[in-house]
């Protein structure tokens, strides 16, 4: 019969018990305490990235929605007449019969609120371009850097 050698070969001094001894430990800790200090704030800020990137989608979807309904009318929307009017809804005085003035079509379903809750804001005529459409951010409010920063049409 042969003889194999232990799965853990014995280490000189028999008499010590096998584990880890407090220094192993410690410098385990230091390096995960590192790591999560590293990962954690790039983790923390993808909520307010995650709500920047559907901003963005949102005021494409809005201009696209605004450039058919150039095509359609020879121009944008006034600026009274608002996002509002992409939905086909009646303004506010403009219903006969219940139904639109001009008997408008819909571009939108219904128009999208910034992930703060807040409706866009439209210019006609636009301070960045001929029309402007955006979000004041965070803290709804013009300006603002960061999370609380305006993200419109002229916004990367």
């Amino acid at each position: 019969m042969k003889h194999f050698p232990p799965f853990f070969p014995r280490i000189a001094g028999a008499g010590r018990q096998l584990g880890f001894s407090l220094i192993e430990i410690m410098v385990v800790v230091v390096i995960m305490g590192i790591m999560a200090a590293l990962i954690v704030p790039n983790l923390m800020d993808r909520p307010d990235q995650a709500r920047a990137v559907a901003t963005r989608q949102d005021i494409g979807a809005l201009m696209q929605a605004l450039k058919l309904y150039r095509l359609d009318h020879g121009r944008y929307p006034s600026a009274e007449q608002g996002l509002q009017v992409l939905t086909g809804q009646p303004l506010p005085g403009q219903a006969i019969g219940g139904q639109a003035a001009n008997n408008q079509r819909s571009y939108m379903d219904r128009l999208p609120v910034d992930p703060w809750g807040t409706p866009y804001q439209y210019l006609n005529p636009g301070v960045h371009g001929e029309i402007d459409v955006f979000s004041l951010g965070a803290d709804g409010r013009a300006g603002g850097e960061g999370n609380n920063a305006d993200i419109g049409t002229w916004s990367k």
